[in-house]
């Protein structure tokens, strides 16, 4: 994990034992709720450059068919191949 050894994470888990003491509980359990803050305000960011990039998309290709203003996540999905139909020889 982190690219991180066992003995490293021995280490830092004796300095962080030495530094917290008996808080080290509570301070997992802020750090757990600021890391779900982050990636929840990280996820908001992604959906809003999709969407913009989307609705960039959308005006420059002039497809009104998709509405600009929806509150639900659209994902894009590749169109299916299509392969020419086989015609045996004659």
């Amino acid at each position: 994990m982190f690219g991180l050894g066992p003995f490293e994470m021995v280490v830092i888990g004796v300095i962080a034992v030495l530094l917290f003491g008996s808080n080290l509980p509570e301070v997992a359990r802020k750090f757990g709720g600021s890391y779900r803050e982050f990636r929840k305000g990280l996820n908001d960011v992604q959906q809003q450059f999709k969407t913009a990039e989307r609705e960039a998309k959308n005006t420059f290709l002039g497809d009104d068919s998709v509405p600009t203003g929806t509150s639900e996540a659209i994902e894009d999905e590749p169109p299916e191949p299509v392969a020419p139909k086989f015609k045996p020889p004659s």
